[in-house]
């Protein structure tokens, strides 16, 4: 699936009714919405093996593809909660690479768990960090960020603006 049409999906899923049921903590938003930027090859592959466990260890539905760019579950089944995931890996010109993370669901009431929570857990686990400890760097925000936030960078986040199926 093309990130074009991921961000639709998951924009059209947010529009038909993901609803959130409470606010997005400003730390967790943070979190989620900080690029996760590896340095270098050794890094990357490393980082990348991570993403590849945390999706194996979290997700509900079962891994269509892993390949060194892409690692994508089946889902989201009509009507379920559970979140699927596509996670993208993008060379930059300058040796670094970012991985991208997207999940969403398809339910009414809104996903299980939030998207905002599992991308921040996603991105501390990546990174090497324990879920729910500060992260080094990371100022907590005192607002939330939005789709103009400077941390919305391509490839990055979109939020939507119910905050239930998201892209980063």
């Amino acid at each position: 699936m093309n990130k074009g049409l991921l961000a639709a999906l998951c924009l059209g899923l947010a529009a038909t009714g993901c609803s959130t049921q409470g606010q997005v903590d400003p730390d967790v938003m943070q979190i989620a919405t900080t690029p996760l930027t590896c340095s270098n090859k050794p890094e990357c592959d490393v980082w990348w093996q991570r993403a590849q466990t945390w999706v194996s260890s979290h997700s509900t539905y079962k891994i269509e593809a892993a390949t060194d760019t892409l690692i994508q579950t089946a889902g989201p089944d009509g009507g379920k909660r559970a979140l699927a995931f596509q996670i993208t890996r993008t060379a930059n010109p300058d040796g670094t690479a970012t991985i991208g993370f997207a999940a969403h669901c398809d339910d009414a009431l809104g996903c299980k768990p939030n998207p905002w929570q599992a991308g921040a857990d996603f991105k501390q686990y990546v990174r090497g960090n324990p879920t729910n400890a500060p992260q080094s760097g990371v100022k907590p925000s005192q607002s939330a960020p939005t789709a103009t936030h400077p941390d919305a960078a391509q490839g990055q986040s979109i939020p939507a603006t119910n905050g239930e199926a998201m892209t980063q």
